[in-house]
């Protein structure tokens, strides 16, 4: 991501949450005269202690000095969670781990410690991604539920890119929207974490390309490093099933994450699941 490219990812995003606060619920009188959603620039610069000039400058994406302790008064006044405090900070103090990972990356290879979690939970659907989101590992559970990715090449084995090109996705999940969105806050995480790789932008860009609907959901997604969501899957040969997304970080020398589908307790998830498998 260039100097510039990052100082406008650093103004859309400061956009997008001042839109979703309410005025009411930090003390502001609603009023009759709002002609959009949300804060204005100056109540903003007013809860965060800033002048107005300054915060319009910084919303604005010019280049302008910032410090830790000024973007600490803006995350509280725009109401930040965690990670979206670290992805604005990222994109604001141009804080990243360094030139030496923005290369064309080679597919990682996973650990046999991990290789072997993926056998052990045999029924969880499990994916192993990497920090472009693109899966390097999975187990016989995920191949059954979602695909087999073994058919599918390391470049286009991209899970944003699967999720919205491949119909058997688009199939699969009853809640897609929510099914995609968070991946999107995932891949939003690594977006401010790695501000200096390129691809993320060119990638972005490929996707709104080919999906005329991607830009909307990537302008709407939050930041998550480890969103916790239940989806409702209807699959072709088990018919309902739910599960429960629990994301992890898998610590070592690559950037990588574990992606546990967890069938919801009460339904015949699980039963389902062992169906599909003894079948094939």
């Amino acid at each position: 991501m260039n100097h510039q490219t990052r100082l406008q990812a650093l103004s859309s995003f400061l956009k997008a949450h001042r839109a979703k606060i309410q005025p009411q619920s930090v003390g502001l009188p609603i009023g009759t005269r709002r002609r959009t959603p949300g804060l204005r620039r100056e109540e903003v610069a007013q809860l965060a202690g800033v002048s107005s000039t300054w915060y319009t400058w910084l919303e604005q994406g010019r280049d302008i000095k910032v410090s830790p302790s000024v973007l600490d008064c803006i995350s509280t006044a725009l109401q930040l969670s965690v990670d979206e405090r670290k992805y604005l900070y990222a994109l604001a103090l141009e804080t990243g781990p360094g030139t030496t990972l923005i290369h064309e990356q080679a597919e990682p290879q996973i650990s046999p410690s991990l290789h072997r979690i993926l056998l052990e939970l045999k029924h969880c659907p499990t994916l192993i991604s990497d920090r472009r989101c693109h899966i390097v590992g999975w187990n016989q559970a995920a191949s059954h539920v979602f695909l087999d990715f073994e058919q599918i090449p390391y470049e286009q084995r991209n899970m944003i890119r699967l999720l919205f090109i491949r119909k058997e996705f688009q199939r699969l999940a009853i809640n897609w929207e929510q099914f995609v969105k968070g991946y999107l806050a995932i891949f939003r995480a690594y977006y401010g974490q790695y501000v200096e790789d390129p691809w993320y932008n060119q990638f972005l860009d490929e996707m709104r390309g080919i999906h005329p609907g991607f830009d909307e959901l990537w302008e709407q997604s939050d930041v998550s490093s480890a969103p916790d969501v239940l989806l409702e899957f209807r699959h072709a040969k088990a018919g309902k099933m739910l599960f429960h997304l629990t994301s992890l970080q898998v610590h070592g020398s690559e950037d990588l994450r574990c992606s546990i589908y967890t069938p919801a307790p009460d339904s015949t998830t699980e039963s389902k699941l062992k169906q599909l498998l003894e079948s094939s």
